[in-house]
């Protein structure tokens, strides 16, 4: 069934949907004809609180769920607040779950997380070494917390037959990420130093780490089309990797985020900070398989669409010129 027929008649509710992926899934699902697109808002519902769920189910009334709200962050945000990451991000997709089956919701997709992965998980990561160890200290209370949906979603499917399925992006970029340099990524901090750099007269970015970690990224677009087609074609209790199946280190990142903003610059690494988790490359072979999905953006038009976004619309935010330091963050 094509998107037109599939989505035609179903009523969705996108939980962060006003956030990044989230904003370009729900302008996927408009295009295809979904007659209702429903996104809770904080100030609304706090998807933490049970009864905050129920009143959001009561009035977006959705056939399919998609959840996609999370409290994210990198390093420095997941080593100082651990305990706030693992309960918002357990307790948002426990009530959405349950809250869901008793309503009988007809499909509920969860985003999952790269970060459950073992910290020495062997390359490329294949859904099936999930559970061979535990994940990178920094962030392993958001990627447990995920897990955990992981597994109340097949017990749910075993005991009620819930349709929940898992999918688990890879890290993401594109145009509309976090710049804000207290809690972005390292893609959209590495532009945002880079420019105001540039823009301050500074010869010097300093990055945390030692530049050697690995990372693969997917574009935006891609990730909201794979889900979508996740949401029509997959039914399965096995959690689906997406990502582009490529790797690249993060000093090699940098250069060529430098290449492209033309900065000319020293990058300096502080090898006191922590690296985060050694390598990370996903084995896309599943997504292939069930979803017939392949990345279709390349990592260099994906990161010039992403400087562009950021250099027409930097005004609005204020320099960081006091602090030099960037967090190279690999959730």
């Amino acid at each position: 069934m094509n998107e037109k027929e599939f989505w035609s008649g179903r009523r969705v509710c996108v939980t962060g949907g006003a956030g990044f992926v989230g904003r370009v899934l729900c302008r996927r699902l408009t295009e295809a004809g979904c007659p209702v697109v429903f996104v809770p808002r904080r100030p609304e519902y706090d998807l933490t609180q049970a009864d905050d769920v129920r009143r959001m189910y009561a009035d977006a009334n959705p056939d399919v769920v998609f959840h996609l709200a999370a409290h994210v962050g990198g390093i420095g945000a997941n080593r100082a607040y651990p305990g706030r990451f693992f309960y918002d991000n357990l307790s948002m997709g426990l009530h959405l779950i349950e809250q869901g089956r008793q309503v009988g919701v007809e499909k509920f997709v969860q985003v999952g997380t790269v970060c459950s992965y073992p910290k020495y998980c062997p390359v490329p990561f294949h859904e099936d070494s999930l559970w061979d160890g535990y994940p990178e200290n920094t962030n392993a209370p958001y990627g447990i917390a995920k897990k955990a949906l992981l597994v109340m979603l097949q017990a749910y499917r075993a005991e009620y037959g819930f349709n929940g399925i898992f999918i688990m992006p890879v890290n993401l970029y594109g145009p509309g990420d976090n710049f804000d340099p207290q809690s972005s990524h390292v893609i959209p901090a590495l532009i945002r130093k880079f420019h105001e750099a540039k823009a301050l007269g500074f010869s010097t970015v300093r990055c945390w780490g030692t530049g050697r970690p690995s990372r693969e990224f997917l574009y935006v677009d891609d990730a909201a089309r794979a889900l979508e087609l996740a949401a029509r074609c997959y039914e399965g209790r096995a959690p689906i990797n997406i990502g582009t199946g490529s790797e690249i280190t993060i000093r090699e990142l940098a250069e060529l985020i430098a290449e492209l903003m033309e900065y000319d610059g020293n990058i300096n690494w502080d090898a006191s900070q922590p690296d985060g988790q050694p390598r990370r490359r996903l084995d896309v072979s599943r997504a292939a398989k069930c979803l017939g999905f392949q990345a279709s953006v390349e990592l260099r038009a994906g990161l010039r669409n992403t400087i562009e976004w950021w250099t027409e619309r930097c005004t609005q935010f204020a320099m960081s010129a006091g602090e030099q330091a960037l967090t190279v963050q690999p959730a």
